[in-house]
């Protein structure tokens, strides 16, 4: 049902989900919005990264008790991730804290690893593996409720590192090993090995991918939530943040390449060229969060603080309340996103200053959690 109880007509939609480290607590509110709101039957889910684990969460739950049940599971996932988080010798210094800053860059454990991730290969100072995420995934998520998940079907990319070819494991093959190769960033973890082959980060062949949903499901609305920006203004000018700049650029490029054939699709069933019942006539909607992190740094996608957790959680809530409004009509009839505006120059409006996302930070210059 609805939030504000009314009955009102149920639509389905596929839903893309992006990684970003803990910026992935955005996409927890997101989904945890539109959980709430009860109109949207998630059909299929495609998840990288933390779009992954959010993924997986998510379908884990839905089969413990439907849309509450996924809530909750997605809000225990997260919890998890923040007590591990308290062990991590990357935390806010005293001073970050003091001013509300939710950067790690200043912490010496950070300054640490990131000096040592750029000079020394995971292979010799992490021989044995190790990765804290995978204790919370093992721990949190029930891997046969997620490959018997009827409701939704789930699709998870990693990247294959022999032959760089994207590689979307779906349905009985999800499993813990397929989503740590979809979060392992090669430059902090040796790559997971899955039947022999080692895989990556998918973000390097999709983030996140989205052809799967063109022949597994029928429907043709795909909401896409976006935490990595196509555009940001100006140059980095730190090692940190042109690492950062370097990676969205990576990790953005194979999205706009199926922007690109979407576009192209979509032009030919205009004109006649392509029968709209053979090919799809897709439907892209998009829920960023460039407005919300527009303050953030890199450092922060690995603060995992249950306070910017639930930092980023509320404002995800508030992006999704914000689209929920304004484009909820469209789904099924209308795209919201203008590829062709995507592909041109990157640019879109931004929210308008009476948007909650907006009121949000205007009210919350310093954070929960500042001094």
């Amino acid at each position: 049902m609805p939030a504000n109880g009314e009955t009102a007509q149920r639509k389905k939609i596929n839903i893309a989900l992006q990684g970003g480290g803990s910026h992935g607590a955005f996409t927890w509110g997101v989904l945890d919005r539109l959980l709430e709101d009860g109109r949207l039957d998630i059909v299929a889910v495609s998840g990288t990264s933390a779009g992954a684990m959010n993924a997986v969460a998510l379908a884990d739950g839905f089969v413990r008790g439907g849309m509450e049940g996924a809530r909750a599971k997605l809000a225990e996932f997260w919890r998890a991730v923040a007590r591990k988080g308290r062990f991590s010798p990357v935390q806010r210094t005293p001073w970050d804290m003091l001013w509300g800053n939710w950067s790690v860059e200043n912490s010496p454990g950070y300054i640490w690893f990131d000096t040592m991730s750029r000079v020394v290969s995971p292979y010799l100072a992490n021989p044995l593996g190790l990765n804290p995420l995978r204790d919370v995934i093992e721990d949190e998520i029930d891997f046969d409720n997620v490959r018997c998940c009827e409701a939704m079907q789930v699709f998870i990319s990693a990247t294959n590192v022999e032959t760089g070819q994207i590689r979307v494991f779906s349905d009985g093959e999800i499993s813990t090993d397929t989503v740590m190769a979809s979060a392992c960033l090669p430059q902090l973890f040796r790559a997971v090995d899955i039947d022999g082959v080692p895989y990556w980060d998918g973000g390097y062949g999709g983030n996140p991918a989205l052809f799967p949903f063109f022949k597994a499901t029928q429907t043709e609305d795909v909401l896409l939530v976006q935490i990595n920006p196509v555009q940001r203004e100006g140059a980095p000018t730190s090692a940190g943040e042109i690492q950062n700049r370097m990676d969205e650029i990576a990790f953005n490029a194979a999205l706009l390449r199926e922007f690109r054939a979407i576009a192209f699709v979509k032009e030919l069933i205009a004109v006649g060229r392509l029968p709209h019942g053979e090919y799809r006539d897709i439907r892209m909607h998009r829920i960023d969060a460039d407005e919300a992190f527009k303050g953030l740094s890199a450092s922060s996608k690995i603060n995992a603080e249950w306070a910017f957790l639930e930092y980023l959680r509320d404002l995800g809530r508030d992006a999704a309340s914000d689209w929920l409004e304004a484009h909820f009509d469209a789904v099924g009839e209308r795209p919201t996103l203008d590829l062709s505006g995507q592909l041109e120059d990157g640019m879109k409006p931004r929210p308008s200053p009476g948007s909650r996302v907006s009121r949000f930070l205007a009210t919350r210059r310093r954070p929960p959690g500042a001094a």
